[in-house]
């Protein structure tokens, strides 16, 4: 069992940076692959970075590619969410989730999922 609390979001021009937070609590943290979803007004929740247990694996959207980095630190129970290079199209609620031993992609493969942050980028 974990429990996942998502931070950061906010306003930033096209262009900006922002880095989401997911405080997890529970013991079993570092026993979990994390991922991050987004969904956007009127569009179906999209799958959006992934990291394995020990963060040396990672997986991203190709819209995100080379612009945001997922990380973690198992220590502070802790995943983040570096979004560089944004733009309004990025525009989305941010859900953190975790979930198995395997990185994925997929969201029903993850049980836990954070209440989520809004990440607003504008033109």
């Amino acid at each position: 069992q974990v429990q996942l609390v998502e931070s950061g979001g906010g306003l930033v021009p096209a262009g900006g940076s922002l880095r989401l937070s997911c405080a997890a609590s529970g013991r079993t943290f570092s026993s979990y692959a994390m991922g991050w979803f987004r969904q956007a007004p009127e569009k179906e929740r999209e799958f959006v970075a992934a990291i394995s247990l020990s963060g040396l694996i990672t997986y991203y959207a190709d819209s995100v590619k080379g612009r945001f980095t997922i990380s973690r630190d198992n220590a502070k129970k802790t995943v983040y969410l570096q979004m560089n290079s944004l733009k309004p199209e990025d525009t989305a609620v941010y859900y953190c989730a975790a979930g198995g031993h395997r990185i994925k992609q997929a969201a029903a493969g993850y049980a836990y999922w954070g209440q989520g942050t809004q990440v607003t980028v504008s033109s």
